[in-house]
């Protein structure tokens, strides 16, 4: 077992790998906007993209992974050889599972496959073909992970999206011209091209395991690895007690991923449908999913760069100190406090420097200024729940290591109905495609409230006075930086290329993250030391 540390140095490692997977990411949607724009075929991509991410998050780093990592954490410690037997069945058993489930995906695509006289449906249907086989090595990426992270290996994990994110830009860019030479044709059609685009996500989910299990096979273990006796029932033992805890954890999961995919196919619907539903004009565009994709990305920057970063690293020492209530209160309160020092400013930031970020990463080539006020919008929509997206995450995990999976589960089963209304609701707003951001963000602070509430019925009050007055100390610093940002943004002139947004971008980072830095500077808050992976004071010894 590695030597145990404080969840601010994971959170710290976490960060910095995930912030090159997320700038490597920016630079494939980057490449990904500018060669095919937002239409047909990116609409394409990303509902077909999100068919083996729904798995992930499901089987990946959902249910099997919360029941997983709690019990190999355990017999790590007391009987490593046990652990490892019961990681290899964990792994095996999953891999034969998510290849069984691909066959029948593939076999039910095979007998739905769509008229060849609906392009768009059928470019759909073939790059789901396509991504399909990746669900499987991506899940299995995800569990590898959770093996690592309880040997204190959070570094390959969280950089493995890197090698995606590089075989979609050289894909996408590098190989586009050679790939043109080959076919015979000037210049590759966008159809065929994505499709190039998809075969790349494949060969990058194979690097991705295997960088995964070189790392695993660095992991040294601490104690004798020959099996006790009786060691081999202890760990089929172990292996069923992971699966009866997944289960229920992924029937309720399950309907949070069918939520999601609902989501996308009410943004996807112009594509793979129609333009009209029951003889009326459907009110999102071809080109819906994609906006909504490439808003996704921008505000899941700062989320998983720092909010679920903490909630990652914090989770094997939750699940260590779930008998201790005390510590284990302590350890939620000071995660809530990080995650609100870091959620809420990144929610006002990204609101007011939304369009001169979107065109920056986003416009050129097939994007254009109409584009960008699209996606714009629909960011604006996301951006002010960051706090709460990465405060779910956080109490999820807090109610996964005290072994109470159905719970958040439950609540999350319930917005899935609120969002839907609510989805299907705003859409025939002015709002449109931004109505589905929207509900999103509005469910996630209702989740965020709900979620503390019951935890707190549980182990005792994780909102504390102390925590009530971080939250308003970084609300104020927040205030201070909106107010500064405005005054800057509306003094500068209005951009008109793409160096114009950049330079405005750039100037609003510097001054609103300077101003908020001197705030909290000035109203000594200890969260700034916590958030660069510095223990500092206990959350009892922190004042203003």
């Amino acid at each position: 077992m590695a030597k145990a540390r404080g969840f601010e140095t994971h959170a710290r490692t976490i960060s910095v790998f995930t912030l090159l997977s997320r700038v490597t990411g920016l630079a494939r949607d980057a490449a990904l906007s500018r060669v095919f724009g937002v239409g047909v075929v990116n609409d394409a991509f990303a509902f077909a993209f999100m068919v083996p991410n729904l798995f992930r998050r499901l089987f990946g780093e959902g249910a099997l992974t919360s029941s997983f990592l709690p019990v190999y954490s355990k017999l790590e410690a007391s009987e490593p050889a046990v652990a490892t037997h019961v990681a290899r069945l964990v792994l095996s058993r999953t891999a034969i599972f998510l290849s069984v489930v691909c066959l029948i995906g593939e076999g039910v695509l095979i007998a739905a496959w769509p008229d060849s006289a609906i392009t768009s449906a059928l470019l759909s249907a073939k790059l789901v073909a396509i991504l399909l086989p990746y669900m499987p090595l991506v899940c299995l990426v995800a569990l590898v992970g959770a093996v690592l992270q309880v040997h204190g290996r959070f570094g390959p994990t969280a950089a493995a999206p890197v090698i995606l994110n590089l075989a979609v830009v050289v894909s996408a860019v590098g190989l586009a011209p050679p790939m043109a030479r080959w076919m015979g044709v000037a210049e590759m059609e966008p159809s065929s091209h994505i499709v190039w685009v998809a075969s790349s996500v494949l060969v990058a989910g194979v690097l991705q395991l295997l960088w995964s299990l070189a790392a695993l096979r660095t992991v040294r273990v601490r104690g004798s690895m020959v099996m006790p006796p009786g060691g081999d029932e202890s760990a089929r033992m172990s292996f069923r007690r992971v699966i009866l805890q997944a289960v229920p954890m992924a029937i309720g999961l399950g309907v949070l991923q069918v939520n999601t995919f609902i989501d996308g196919l009410i943004a996807s619907y112009p594509t793979i449908i129609g333009p009209t539903i029951v003889g009326i004009a459907y009110p999102l565009e071809e080109g819906a999913m994609a906006s909504l994709s490439f808003a996704q990305r921008l505000y899941e920057f700062p989320l998983g760069v720092f909010g679920i970063s903490v909630a990652t690293a914090i989770f094997p020492q939750l699940s260590r100190e779930a008998n201790d209530l005390t510590a284990f209160r302590a350890s939620v309160a000071r995660a809530l406090r990080i995650v609100a020092f870091i959620g809420l400013p990144a929610s006002v930031g990204l609101m007011l420097v939304c369009t001169p970020l979107t065109a920056v990463v986003f416009q050129g080539e097939s994007f254009s200024a109409d584009d960008t006020a699209r996606v714009a919008t629909i960011l604006l929509a996301y951006a002010p729940a960051i706090w709460a997206y990465s405060a779910n995450h956080l109490l999820t995990r807090a109610f996964y290591a005290r072994g109470e999976s159905m719970t958040p589960v439950k609540v999350a089963a319930a917005m899935v109905v609120l969002n839907f209304v609510l989805n299907i609701t705003l859409i025939w707003t002015p709002l449109r495609t931004a109505g589905l951001a929207l509900s999103t963000a509005l469910c996630a602070a209702i989740q965020m409230v709900i979620l503390m509430r019951i935890l707190s019925r549980r182990t005792g009050a994780v909102v504390s006075a102390e925590v009530r007055g971080s939250w308003l100390r970084t609300a104020q610093a927040s205030a201070i930086m909106a107010v500064t940002l405005l005054v800057t943004m509306g003094l500068w002139p209005q951009p008109t290329s793409w160096g114009g947004h950049a330079v405005l971008l750039c100037v609003s980072v510097v001054v609103g993250g300077g101003v908020f830095l001197f705030a909290v500077r000035i109203m000594r808050m200890p969260e700034l030391a916590w958030a660069l992976g510095q223990r500092g004071r206990s959350a009892n010894e922190s004042q203003p």
